[in-house]
């Protein structure tokens, strides 16, 4: 639940950063090989980025106690504190990360995790369904975020947070932000919720059995075990699962509404309607040929879009609000088609029936660009160059399809970058 995408909706500021997906993992694999040691220059650069970060450190400190931290906070949390550069070097090469929806749905929702999460709902079930009658969310759903954010408590991330924080608010590329995040650490800390010592979580200072962001914590934890105490961080996962679910419940979940259904789309289909602002009532879908799997009309949730994560050749889905619900959690398109399809198979239903193009491949940072700057020059303007596929991207890609008289599916492929080549 880390920071996101700008080309994306703005649901929320916990998202994965840049866009990018890891799922979490409880497998730790330790090298025996022999550590190299670092090179005269790299010991430089590390003492000249930690005296600056020493500098910048001081005058941050001036800016918190005007905020309204206490200098006996700062003194806890800072002290001794140095520059991290894992965690910049994480943050420069996320945005490299690639990976088609195929094989991250395959990894989302493999067997393991599936047999996992039933199993962590027949553990929890109780707390789960206080949960569910509370926020009205269902537990499978929760369930499904705590297993993609942290394999069910197993990999809650071993970062100092406020380390973390304060390296990338240090850092030029996002400073505003993560300064905003480290002032709200210090806030939660200050409140006694927790030590500065046992907040650790991910290298980009998600924290807990469900990753918050300290502001999502300060905004939406709660003391569901009334103990006085919002506690994400301990073995009992409870207060945990409820922020999660009271942070759904807050962005406007409905119970009983899917997040999304497969369906089958007709001959002819009219491709430029598969997009996310283009909704109708599914009963209007069934009138131009969707249907369900069944070959029946979709019940009338609500109002709907058709999402063509991989194109006209991959699985077509019927999304609805709850969709970007969980888009406000984290709001990359394949973490919400992952948390929502988990949720579906711990609820006994079946997985998705549609093959995925898996001879194609996702293309790469650089080429997202390429691709970008070749649509804009063309005419058909993407809303700016960063590497990032969304919305803005596929609607020139759609214009772009349309024009040249191919299927209008907005799926940016390798070979429409070849085409524009």
């Amino acid at each position: 639940m880390q920071a996101g995408s700008a080309e994306t909706s703005q649901g929320s500021e916990n998202r994965l950063l840049d866009n990018t997906i890891q799922l979490a993992s409880a497998d730790v694999v330790i090298s025996l090989r022999p550590v190299p040691r670092p090179s005269a220059e790299a010991v430089r650069v590390s003492v000249e980025g930690n005296a600056r970060f020493q500098a910048w450190l001081g005058a941050f400190q001036r800016r918190a106690v005007a905020q309204g931290i206490t200098q006996q906070t700062l003194d806890q949390a800072l002290a001794g504190l140095s520059y991290d550069q894992k965690v910049i070097k994480r943050d420069r090469n996320q945005a490299e990360f690639s990976k088609p929806i195929w094989e991250y749905l395959d990894a989302a929702v493999s067997d393991t995790r599936i047999s996992n999460g039933r199993a962590a709902l027949d553990r929890h079930r109780k707390v789960l369904r206080q949960i569910e009658a509370q926020y009205g969310v269902e537990k499978e759903v929760v369930t499904a975020i705590w297993g993609l954010e942290t394999s069910f408590g197993s990999y809650r991330g071993s970062n100092q947070t406020i380390r973390s924080l304060a390296t990338l608010a240090f850092d030029a590329r996002r400073a505003s932000f993560f300064e905003t995040q480290l002032i709200a650490a210090l806030r939660i800390i200050q409140a006694g919720d927790i030590s500065a010592g046992r907040m650790v979580g991910s290298w980009a200072g998600a924290m807990g059995h469900t990753q918050f962001m300290p502001t999502s914590y300060l905004d939406h934890a709660v003391d569901f075990d009334g103990d006085g105490r919002r506690d994400i961080w301990s073995e009992d996962p409870t207060d945990a699962l409820a922020s999660a679910a009271a942070y759904l419940a807050r962005h406007g979940w409905t119970k009983g509404q899917p997040w999304g259904v497969e369906v089958r789309l007709p001959e002819g289909f009219d491709y430029a309607t598969a997009k996310r602002d283009y909704t109708l009532m599914p009963s209007d879908w069934a009138a131009r040929g969707v249907v369900g799997l069944d070959g029946k009309p979709v019940r009338d949730h609500g109002r709907s879009a058709i999402l063509l994560p991989a194109g006209g050749q991959g699985v077509a889905l019927m999304i609805f609000d709850n969709f970007s619900v969980i888009e406000a959690y984290n709001g990359a398109d394949a973490y919400v088609i992952g948390i929502g399809h988990l949720s579906d198979r711990l609820s006994g239903e079946a997985p998705f029936l549609a093959s995925w193009p898996r001879g194609d491949r996702v293309l790469s940072f650089t080429e997202k660009k390429e691709l970008q700057t070749r649509l804009t020059q063309a005419g058909f303007d993407t809303q700016g160059i960063d590497g990032r596929t969304g919305p803005n991207t596929v609607n020139a890609v759609r214009a772009y399809q349309l024009a040249q008289g191919l299927l209008p599916d907005g799926y940016a492929s390798i070979r429409l970058l070849e085409r524009l080549r």
